[in-house]
């Protein structure tokens, strides 16, 4: 069987991505050879592509995907040919028919959530379990914004939230995408094109701000979050959608109120094998028990990644993109 896998030789737009054909071989000690059957798309990835995340050149992109085990290296034991599982923890590689991938990098997919599914949300579910349950810590009754509520990763923050008994107080930036968050189960939504989103924040919590701010955005709503937020509020930033913050001055925390801030990747939450299966079990239970409803908002061909990473890049997008192998 001919396998094929995106590359990129250069560092660029999604023009640099090229659809070439590539050879798996077999998996060593320790690995496995997963037969792709759905592949997720995120925004880390485009990070990746154009050098906002610099990688060792020529490199494959995706951390995201969906299988069937088709070979065993030795020695790995928890694990059968013919396996459903999963991986979103690198190293990149996810976006090809066929690769190898060490066994304690992947967790089994329950029967009851489709490939489509665990492909869309594997990576952004197991990102928002470690940003509210480990990161922020969020308990009920607190207040959280959330910006960019109608994005993949967004959608799941506004539902898991809730699950946890905060109010949610979300961004979006058109009419639509504030019945998706409405939808998601968002208390209140800003319009951030038509509003003053910090001003919108004060008149909602009666000028005490929220608790919490979880920002994917990141340059462009830096300056609002950090005026949203309540005396000794923490601001988790987690992306940079709209470009890296930079220059921080780090006097405007005690400026605003003895803030908290931190910039947590998800990856330092799933270190060891026991962690990330853990935090893929919390999610399938959400997700089986209808207590997290996973969107996918569009589909591409493999072929078409690029496509897919310029409808991303362009905010097209709403709740999850997938490609197919």
């Amino acid at each position: 069987m001919t396998d094929h896998a995106i590359r990129i030789n250069a560092t660029g737009g999604p023009d640099a991505m090229r659809f070439e054909t590539i050879e798996v071989g077999e998996p060593a000690r320790g690995e496995v050879r997963i037969r792709h059957t759905a592949i997720g798309v995120n925004f880390i990835d485009t990070y990746h592509r154009s050098g906002l995340y610099p990688l060792p050149l020529p490199a494959g992109l995706g951390f995201e995907a969906v299988g069937v085990i088709e070979a065993l290296g030795a020695e790995v034991l928890d694990f059968a040919i013919g396996d459903c599982v999963a991986y979103c923890w690198g190293p990149v590689g996810a976006y090809a028919t066929a690769r190898t991938i060490a066994a304690d990098r992947i967790v089994a997919v329950p029967d009851a959530v489709s490939d489509e599914v665990a492909a869309a949300v594997l990576l952004k579910g197991c990102t928002t379990e470690s940003l509210v349950d480990r990161c922020a810590k969020v308990e009920a009754g607190q207040t959280v914004l959330v910006h960019a509520a109608a994005g993949g990763t967004g959608r799941l923050l506004v539902q898991w939230l809730r699950d946890a008994g905060a109010r949610v107080i979300a961004t979006v930036g058109s009419a639509a995408k504030a019945e998706i968050a409405r939808d998601a189960g968002a208390d209140d939504v800003i319009l951030y094109r038509e509003a003053d989103v910090a001003a919108a924040v004060a008149e909602l919590t009666d000028g005490v701000g929220v608790d919490v701010v979880i920002d994917g955005v990141g340059r462009d709503t830096w300056a609002a979050s950090l005026a949203s937020l309540k005396r000794r509020g923490l601001m988790v930033s987690f992306g940079n959608a709209s470009g890296p913050v930079t220059g921080v001055d780090l006097g405007i925390l005690s400026r605003s109120g003895s803030l908290y801030v931190t910039r947590p990747t998800m990856m330092d939450y799933y270190l060891t094998a026991d962690e990330r299966r853990a935090g893929a079990a919390a999610l399938w239970q959400r997700v089986v028990e209808d207590r997290l409803n996973v969107a996918i908002g569009q589909a591409f061909a493999l072929a078409d990644a690029a496509e897919a990473h310029r409808a991303l890049e362009g905010r097209e997008t709403t709740g999850s993109t997938i490609l197919l192998p």
